[in-house]
């Protein structure tokens, strides 16, 4: 209980915009965000602007820059490496013709990717890796990203500011609201997985 609620507010009191600007943009296009906890660590950074611990505009315009910035870097990344990884010979994992899946996929499904990955672990950061391999139309990718980082950077830190400026003592609860936000984060990822792996057993 104490990783949810103790050690995740003084971790963010601790690192503070910086911290917070450097993990958002490491979530959101870099290999490395894999392992951060991105929407718990907004719902609580917005829950403590409510504290006087951040100021609420500050704080959600650096996430939705870095968010965007993250974004950004994944694409071209994804762009710049992509083709050579796919291309490679004799690999089970990246062939040529998931290369030109992905692409077809993005320019079929690019914009709704990109919207709706902000709001799930894991894919929210490999998307934009995805998208710049897949060569998707940088301007479809910049508007969507954009949007992306409004509806997420904003939602979640103003829920925790807002349950924080309304409710008495919500810090009490604070815990069970976390976990709840971390599995419903979840929850999409492992239905799917699921699902695809009912799939091939009866396959």
């Amino acid at each position: 209980m104490e990783f949810f609620s103790f050690d995740l507010v003084n971790f963010i009191k601790t690192i503070g915009y910086i911290g917070i600007a450097f993990i958002i943009f490491a979530e959101c296009g870099l290999f490395i965000g894999l392992i951060f906890p991105g929407d718990s660590l907004l719902f609580t950074a917005g829950f403590l602007a409510s504290q006087s611990y951040f100021d609420i505009t500050t704080l959600t315009a650096v996430i939705f820059f870095f968010a965007v910035a993250g974004n950004m870097t994944g694409y071209a990344t994804g762009k710049s490496f992509g083709p050579k990884i796919f291309s490679r010979e004799r690999s089970r994992l990246f062939r040529p013709e998931y290369l030109e899946r992905t692409t077809a996929f993005f320019q079929k499904h690019g914009a709704k990717a990109l919207f709706f990955s902000r709001f799930f672990p894991v894919i929210r950061t490999i998307t934009p890796l995805f998208a710049g391999a897949g060569n998707m139309s940088y301007k479809g990718f910049i508007i969507y990203t954009i949007f992306g980082a409004i509806a997420w950077g904003a939602a979640l830190p103003l829920l925790g500011f807002t349950l924080g400026k309304t409710i008495p003592d919500v810090d009490k609860y604070l815990v069970p609201i976390i976990i709840a936000i971390v599995f419903l984060s979840l929850l999409p990822t492992i239905i799917h997985a699921i699902i695809e792996r009912r799939k091939k057993t009866s396959s």
